[in-house]
């Protein structure tokens, strides 16, 4: 495939390769990304931004490597199971294919968007140890990577069914509990710092977030943004007895595994200042919070 893209970018019609692609974009960086329709509106919308589209399949690699063409860096990341689009299983066969064509096409570096749960010991949650195994295999490989660890995304708060718009906000942490996360701009704009400079971070682990975040402070900074009282709550005793999939997760959060471990402050030096959940409210997620605040009630919101 001939053209003059640097980066490739994966998974660039979703939230962490778009907000890549467009963190490149904005560095004057030429960027392709890999897509299985290019007619979908997503794939035209990142084409009219002045993404180079490559057309392919991740379970094909052969478009994989057509894709790699050329390129110098590409950012790895895949969808995982509780999308209902792929199995774990699956997700492993994808991560491992995209690092085999990068080592058996040269590409000088290659950056993995793994997960904040990942290299910290078995979980029992598929999804979770499935980025593990990515980890390691990318890893054995002859192949300058780089593995960036995400805390949770401060845009999962918006997600349908968490009680903004009924004004009792309902999640995983205690009031006073802690939980680091981060916005995906700043994920964005950190794997494309990465990926534009493989001599400063091939080779490296980095846990990323942007802020430690209470439950107190969400009842807070979401009553400020909305003008009201917006309570918060943790999912209830009962919803995590009759849930195994939220009472996993949420022993997760309770013993460290997914609270995030990043080195706030650090990152900062190093990427400069991150997004509060009160400057995101204000900025990049304040549409979604609004959307969020005013979608109609459906009956089925988690408690």
């Amino acid at each position: 495939m001939a053209g003059v893209a640097e980066f490739l970018v994966f998974g660039v019609t979703g939230q962490q390769g778009g907000a890549v692609a467009r963190a490149l974009l904005a560095e004057g960086r030429k960027v392709r990304g890999f897509v299985r329709d290019p007619h979908s509106d997503k794939a035209i919308a990142l084409a009219e931004e002045g993404v180079e589209l490559a057309t392919g399949d991740l379970f094909d690699r052969p478009s994989i490597e057509r894709a790699m063409a050329g390129i110098k860096g590409v950012f790895s990341v895949q969808t995982s199971s509780p999308s209902g689009r792929v199995s774990d299983e699956q997700e492993v066969s994808q991560g491992k294919a995209i690092a085999d064509s990068a080592a058996a096409t040269g590409i000088k570096h290659l950056v993995y968007s793994s997960g904040g749960a990942a290299g910290k010991g078995h979980t029992g949650m598929g999804h979770f140890d499935s980025k593990s195994q990515i980890e390691a295999y990318i890893r054995s490989l002859p192949v300058p990577a780089t593995i960036t660890r995400p805390a949770s995304f401060m845009e999962m708060m918006m997600l349908p069914g968490m009680g903004l718009n009924t004004g009792n906000f309902t999640f995983f942490i205690r009031p006073q509990q802690a939980m680091q996360m981060i916005a995906l701009h700043d994920l964005g704009r950190i794997n494309a710092q990465i990926l534009c400079h493989p001599e400063r971070y091939a080779g490296k682990t980095l846990e990323i977030s942007g802020q430690s975040i209470t439950g107190d402070d969400l009842q807070r900074e979401f009553s400020q943004a909305a003008g009201r009282i917006i309570r918060y709550q943790r999912f209830s005793d009962d919803l995590l007895a009759s849930n195994d999939f939220l009472r996993k997760l949420t022993e997760l959060v309770d013993n460290g595994v997914v609270a995030g471990s990043a080195d706030i402050p650090a990152l900062e030096r190093e990427f400069g200042p991150m997004l509060t959940l009160a400057q995101w409210l204000s900025g990049p997620g304040k549409a979604l919070f609004e959307n969020a605040l005013n979608a109609p009630e459906t009956g089925i919101a988690l408690r």
